[in-house]
């Protein structure tokens, strides 16, 4: 037998999937990592307790397996879009307030950066915004770069290497620098259509504009001088020592990282449909679900779409120029709901009791409570303004809040679980904000291709079928992710010649699910009241911006 090895790294924990060469999975495991919060906004984790998390779920998957590790033809990594600092041996340098040097990983949710956002987003008319969708999001890497020079001086000049989370999983494994396409692109204000065209790809007036000219001097070596395509084989392979912790064998090819909604990305949207001829990416969207949400979009022209990041040349589908939509908060926000609400408790313990999920009890409930109607009709006079975590697209703006209107003077189970669907339904009616968006650019978008998190939830795929009027393509494979990162190992074996062959011949469709037409006209008022919600925000800002000012 021959495999393909792919490792995931989220954020709350780390997984490995062996996969056939034909995209089966054979054995998966995972392990939660460890998220320190120690004040409002700052999120921080460990790269050594993510690399032991990802030796444990390797070894296991190839013990379950039975495989050897002979057989093991390639591997390929993927990876939550966080900053990581290391000094010149590779090891942890702190990110954290306090030193601890373990914490050497600014999480992609961290918002420590607001106010270095703002700054690196007043430079007046440059290009590089052109590829982000307009702004600079506190997700992306700069703004986090600008805080930590000012902020933690010591940290920024033991800093060796500054890596996206994904590529120092690969510097991990093979001692290599490689930067990937991905990574640099999405994240970093890399320019790959400026490279493919011969020149550097990374713009010196930009980073001298915002305050980060010692990297332009230093010539970029921090952040990366050697960026490849997504799956290329690192020079090497795996190496003695990663190979001796991990239980596999020395030199097994490694491919180049993806971040790890584009890993969902390449697990899904190339799949070929039933009763469809040639694959038409105008009329797809990947939307990849987990803590937070990511709406993926690849075309052969480059489309500039505010408020939805890239266009990115190269970065998910080579030869295509990308869009990424996404929110802030899915999952994290539905989990948000869930715990705090005063049923949170009494919940629990009767799913425990069941001996089902939190998610499948509310659910249940949902369809007690709807008896004969349609579970959506239930959030009448209940709405959710879903910015707990600020907006990503494509109001593009981290500041907004959440909102709920229609609360009573009770927290029984049933009114969890009405808020539960109203939280989802709120998530929808974001992603269906992102569909227009895209499609006003050109895209034609009427399928989601769906994996992760809450997609493996039939209310949330329901609801998001009905509110977006799109019909979802469920991946054959559900470790959709896993599936994209092994495909990365089989370009670097050269068990696939590409990217394109590898999502052609790995992923296939699993269920479908059509949207019920006749919930339309209700979904359609409860997406006028999502609009009225942010309007009623800025409005309520404005009066109280008017009162402060007469003060």
């Amino acid at each position: 037998m021959s495999y393909l090895l792919g490792i995931d790294v989220g954020t709350g924990s780390a997984r490995a999937g062996l996969f056939t060469t034909k995209g089966a999975l054979v054995a998966h495991h995972s392990r939660e990592i460890r998220l320190w919060r120690p004040e409002p906004g700052f999120v921080e984790q460990s790269t050594e307790n993510i690399w032991a998390a990802i030796t444990e779920c390797v070894r296991e998957v190839v013990r379950a397996s039975g495989a050897r590790p002979d057989e093991i033809l390639g591997l390929g990594f993927d990876a939550t879009c966080s900053l990581v600092a290391v000094d010149e041996n590779g090891q942890p340098v702190s990110v954290a307030r306090d030193g601890k040097a373990e914490r050497n990983v600014i999480v992609w949710m961290d918002h420590r950066a607001l106010a270095e956002t703002e700054e690196v987003n007043s430079l007046p008319g440059h290009p590089v915004y052109d590829y982000v969708g307009g702004r600079i999001s506190p997700e992306m890497q700069t703004p986090k770069l600008l805080w930590l020079k000012r902020n933690l001086p010591d940290t920024w000049k033991r800093t060796a290497h500054f890596f996206d989370l994904p590529d120092y999983l690969t510097y991990r494994a093979t001692g290599a620098t490689t930067r990937s396409i991905c990574s640099m692109t999405c994240k970093w204000t890399y320019l790959a259509h400026e490279k493919a065209e011969g020149r550097s790809g990374w713009s010196d007036t930009f980073f001298k504009g915002v305050g980060l000219g010692d990297l332009v001097t230093e010539g970029y070596a921090r952040i990366g001088t050697n960026v490849q395509p997504m799956g290329s084989p690192i020079e090497g392979g795996l190496s003695e020592q990663a190979a001796a912790v991990l239980g596999l064998l020395p030199g097994t090819p490694v491919g180049v990282s993806i971040i790890d909604a584009h890993a969902g990305g390449l697990g899904t949207i190339g799949m070929q449909l039933p009763g469809a001829g040639d694959t038409d990416f105008d009329t797809r969207l990947a939307l990849i679900g987990g803590t937070s949400s990511c709406h993926m979009v690849v075309s052969r022209s480059g489309r500039r779409i505010p408020g939805v990041w890239g266009p990115y040349w190269s970065s998910m589908v080579p030869g295509f120029w990308l869009n990424e939509g996404g929110q802030s908060a899915t999952g994290a926000l539905v989990d948000h709901v869930i715990s705090n609400h005063g049923a949170a408790a009494e919940a629990r313990e009767a799913a425990k009791g069941q001996g089902i999920s939190i998610y499948e009890f509310l659910n249940a409930r949902l369809s007690a409570l709807a008896e004969t109607a349609d579970v959506a009709s239930l959030t009448t006079e209940l709405h959710v303004c879903p910015y707990f975590h600020g907006n990503r697209s494509p109001r593009a703006n981290p500041s907004l809040v959440g909102m709920i209107s229609g609360l009573h003077l009770s927290a029984s189970i049933d009114d969890l679980a009405l808020l539960y669907l109203a939280t989802i339904q709120a998530i929808a009616y974001g992603t269906r904000h992102i569909i227009e968006a895209m499609n006003s650019a050109g895209y034609r978008i009427d399928t989601l291709l769906c994996c992760g998190g809450g997609t493996k939830n039939p209310v949330f795929l329901q609801q998001h079928a009905d509110a977006t009027g799109c019909r979802i393509v469920l991946p054959q494979e559900p470790e959709a992710v896993l599936l994209g990162a092994a495909m990365l190992g089989a370009v670097a074996s050269g068990k696939a010649a590409t990217i394109e062959e590898a999502m052609a011949s790995m992923s296939g469709p699993g269920r479908i699910i059509e949207p019920n037409r006749q919930t339309r006209a209700y979904h359609d008022a409860k997406y006028r009241v999502f609009h009225r919600l942010y309007d009623d925000q800025i409005a309520y800002r404005e009066l109280m911006n008017e009162s402060h000012s007469r003060h």
